[in-house]
């Protein structure tokens, strides 16, 4: 796991992602989830820039 490229989250973000873990969680369940959080928001930042890969193109990858 790399963590070089950091997006930035903001407070109101984490508060609802902590919302929607159950009562109580372990300091795992909660870095999973952040770490889910900024996985998203760098895939959206990525689709947004126009980094993106077609099907057809994966495919081709795939047979290959």
């Amino acid at each position: 796991m790399t963590f070089g490229r950091f997006c930035m989250l903001t407070k109101n973000k984490v508060k609802k992602s902590i919302e929607n873990l159950p009562e109580s969680f372990s300091i795992d369940q909660l870095i999973d989830q952040l770490i889910f959080m900024e996985k998203i928001e760098e895939g959206i930042k990525q689709s947004e820039e126009g980094k993106v890969v077609s099907n057809e193109d994966i495919k081709l990858m795939i047979d290959k």
